[in-house]
């Protein structure tokens, strides 16, 4: 098939578009450059540089390149940021998500896979959550992937196109050549490993009063090629009809527990400062993924937290400063 990969330049994107690759898709990475690294995308996927808000640009790429599918990653992605700058959010993610759906259907694209998110959930009925449980976003960056996934939800309903929904945890760890290089970093475990090379001072824990065994908040880490080979099977899964998949671990991990993990795995220190809770962010989330597992056939290969620091570990010692190598 050929595919589509829209925020193909940035951590998710560039490893799926590798994984795509590897299972012998053809790949077209459509990226802005405004997060993503043009370094990332594997030399084997063409290459265009243009801009999701603009209907035009992505009207033209999908007509000349005329994908059998689109998995559409590129979004504004930080939660804290989203509740600072709610506009910003919800008028990029929603309207620009929305181009490429009617690109889509005007170029006759047949299947789209979302990167969606757990933070459709902002408070969690139960202690794993499953594709049943309610959704109540968390953040405005939250509700503009809710109004994504129904937005296709109708076009599929009027238009036919397929779609797949994979609400995803907290995506970590590293392929051999591509990892997390963000500007500015916010995810845990590349601060955690910057400090672990002396790159940061200390790591900042942000409020350690949470109602959790140690105060700190829980979240599911799943390993980013596991993330990859999901939207691989998902794409498959497609041509019965439309899909939703909740993937995680489904195993819980205190912001403290990942320290500690990344301690034992470089060997440093890792100061910690405590700072004040950030806006969105709940005490836990951890996914149930059992429909996934068995609807799939998806297992995750990573699922211990000190194999997935060391992957991030090894890509960060081998690219101390990223792309910008």
């Amino acid at each position: 098939m050929k595919i589509l990969v829209t925020g193909g330049a940035g951590y998710i994107g560039s490893v799926t578009t590798e994984v795509l690759l590897s299972a012998g898709h053809d790949v077209v990475v459509f990226d802005n450059l405004s997060q993503g690294h043009r370094e990332a995308v594997p030399p084997a996927a063409e290459w265009v540089q243009a801009d999701l808000s603009s209907p035009r640009e992505i009207g033209a790429a999908v007509a000349m390149h005329r994908p059998d599918a689109v998995m559409h990653f590129a979004a504004r992605s930080l939660v804290g940021e989203s509740m600072a700058q709610p506009f910003a959010y919800l008028r990029d993610n929603v309207i620009n998500g929305l181009n490429l759906i009617e690109a889509c259907v005007t170029g006759g694209v047949e299947r789209f896979i979302l990167s969606s998110t757990a933070n459709l959930f902002a408070a969690p009925e139960s202690l794993l959550i499953d594709e049943d449980a309610s959704v109540a976003p968390g953040s405005p960056y939250g509700e503009s992937k809710w109004a994504l996934e129904r937005a296709l939800h109708w076009i599929s309903e009027t238009k036919g196109l397929r779609y797949g929904s994979l609400r995803y945890f907290n995506a970590c760890g590293a392929s051999d050549e591509r990892g997390e290089h963000h500007d500015p970093e916010t995810h845990l475990i590349p601060l955690v490993l910057q400090v672990a090379a002396g790159q940061r001072e200390h790591v900042t824990i942000f409020g350690d009063d949470y109602d959790t065994e140690d105060g700190t908040c829980i979240r599911d880490y799943i390993h980013v090629l596991d993330l990859a080979d999901a939207h691989l099977l998902a794409l498959r899964a497609l041509e019965t009809g439309n899909v939703i998949y909740h993937l995680g671990n489904g195993e819980g991990f205190s912001v403290r527990q990942v320290i500690e993990a990344a301690r034992m795995v470089t060997g440093a220190s890792i100061p910690v400062k405590i700072g004040p809770r950030r806006a969105g962010d709940p005490p836990r989330l951890v996914a149930s993924s059992e429909r996934a597992r068995h609807a799939l056939g998806w297992t995750p290969r990573y699922a211990d937290l000190e194999q997935i620091i060391a992957s991030a570990w090894s890509w960060h010692q081998r690219y101390p400063n990223g792309y910008t190598n």
